[in-house]
């Protein structure tokens, strides 16, 4: 535990301490205050048919705006973890270091998980200003953001799985964009089948994951898949980093 605490202080240093980190926030902000705007406009306009739904509810997963970008801006945020250091050199000093490929991997882990929440923190302001021009449920809010985390720990999972597996960071990226990006697709399902096909993409849709958390509603069964496809993911990371330094 102590060495997986040491190797994500390092990666978060040498994250935060580059362009990237900033690119990617600044970046970040903007799409999501561009978003906030045009949703908060939409409801305004459309406060009849839009019934008990609000800007925040919209923010949350309530449009493509949500999942869209989170396509672009996860690849980015983990194709670094550990293709990085395979294109540097120093997977290789940190393999010969007395550190485990299990405390790399948590390590790692634990650092996208940090960078994930860096992103939604400033989008408080938000629930903020909303509370300033009308009422907020402060519990559908937090449930929202708890909802956000969740997802948070399988895309992370997801994208570090690939950038453990390429062997190159703009691979790991196309990895990334590709995998989260079919899960987005087979959610899409929920709309368009039937029967127990459509059981199935309702369970797999991030957008059933997010309407509900942001309704104030935690659904457990999303919770299962959440930490499910991430113990998965964590777990053929390092697999893959043991064939590696074995290999």
């Amino acid at each position: 535990m102590r060495s997986a605490w040491v190797v994500m202080k390092r990666e978060l240093g040498s994250f935060f301490v580059s362009p990237l980190a900033y690119v990617v926030l600044t970046s970040w902000l903007i799409f999501t205050g561009i978003t906030f705007w045009i949703l908060s406009e939409f409801y305004a306009r459309n406060a009849v048919a839009s019934g008990s739904d609000t800007p925040l509810s919209g923010f949350f997963g309530g449009s493509a705006l949500f999942f869209i970008p989170l396509l672009v801006f996860v690849p980015v945020l983990t194709m670094r973890l550990i293709a990085a250091e395979r294109q540097s050199g120093t997977l290789e000093v940190l393999m010969t270091a007395p550190v485990s490929e299990t405390s790399i991997i948590w390590g790692k882990y634990g650092a996208a998980l940090v960078m994930w929440a860096t992103l939604w923190i400033p989008t408080i302001i938000y629930a903020w200003i909303t509370s300033q021009h009308g009422s907020v449920d402060w519990g559908a809010v937090g449930s929202s953001y708890f909802g956000v985390f969740c997802l948070g720990i399988y895309f992370m999972a997801v994208g570090l799985l690939m950038s453990t597996i390429a062997p190159t960071q703009i691979i790991a990226a196309v990895l990334s964009f590709v995998a989260l990006g079919a899960l987005f697709a087979v959610g899409v399902g929920e709309f368009v089948l039937d029967g127990t096909l459509r059981e199935v993409c309702a369970y797999l849709s991030m957008w059933g994951h997010m309407h509900s958390f942001s309704k104030g509603v935690v659904d457990s069964r999303y919770l299962v898949f959440d930490f499910s496809v991430a113990l998965l993911a964590v777990g053929l990371s390092i697999a893959v980093l043991k064939a590696r330094r074995h290999g």
